[in-house]
């Protein structure tokens, strides 16, 4: 299949953001591997194995729920011999992950430009969506949804255009905002408008694709895609 062309840069309809480390903080989850006796860098490599193992099983065909990695990675990481509840005491964490503070004012801002928001994950969009309420800013989304509907992980390009068909809006007027640059570089291949923070990674990487717009912070990303021009340059 072709690859779609690279969307223009203009103001989007609509925005789509990630959700784990772009508006919330695994932090949270470290002290509970401590609880456990576990350092606490384990986070770190435990997280970066639950998305490994989920891109390489959606490669493969199918990726079971997230949850489900997410015990098998961390069970990996921290200890095969870790009981059911021990490793439910952390995976119950992301259900209470603290809000990123940029991550309100990025809302509000869009809120006020009329362009609406939605959170999009390949976690459970209830999980998520009970973290993004304990924060405060679950009302400031239009929606949370999940790619798990679809038993993938992002960034596959199907994902992006699931997403997009879901709430009715173009690739091209659609953009994705996230601290993970695969992610973005996930919805750039896709058509999408790509919107990069560099609150976690600092530079965008050189071999991905070069985002529409970046900044330091969410908020700072927000206001370069509303900066856009409503159509594109003759």
């Amino acid at each position: 299949m072709t690859a779609p062309l690279r969307a223009p840069a203009r103001r989007p309809q609509v925005v789509l953001f990630d959700l784990f480390e772009t508006c919330l903080q695994l932090e949270g989850l470290r002290p509970r591997f401590e609880a456990l006796g576990r350092p606490g860098h384990e986070l770190e490599l435990f997280f970066a194995r639950l998305l490994h193992q989920g891109m390489a099983m959606t490669l493969a065909g199918e990726a079971p729920p997230f949850a489900t990695v997410a015990a098998d990675m961390l069970r990996r990481t921290s200890g095969r011999d870790l009981t059911d509840d021990q490793v439910a005491s952390v995976i119950d964490g992301f259900r209470a992950l603290p809000v990123h503070p940029d991550v309100a004012p990025a809302l509000r801002r869009l809120a006020e430009a009329g362009v609406p928001a939605y959170g999009f994950t390949h976690g459970s969009a209830e999980v998520a969506g009970a973290a993004l309420t304990a924060g405060g800013v679950r009302d400031l989304f239009t929606d949370v949804m999940s790619c798990a509907e679809l038993k993938q992980f992002k960034p596959p390009p199907a994902v992006y255009h699931w997403a997009c068909d879901r709430i009715a809006t173009p690739p091209a007027r659609t953009a994705l905002v996230a601290v993970h640059s695969w992610d973005v570089h996930g919805a750039v291949s896709a058509g999408l408008l790509g919107a990069f923070c560099e609150r976690l990674e600092g530079r965008i990487p050189d071999a991905v694709a070069v985002p529409h717009v970046t900044g330091p912070a969410l908020d700072d990303v927000v206001e370069g895609l509303l900066a856009l021009p409503a159509e594109p340059s003759p």
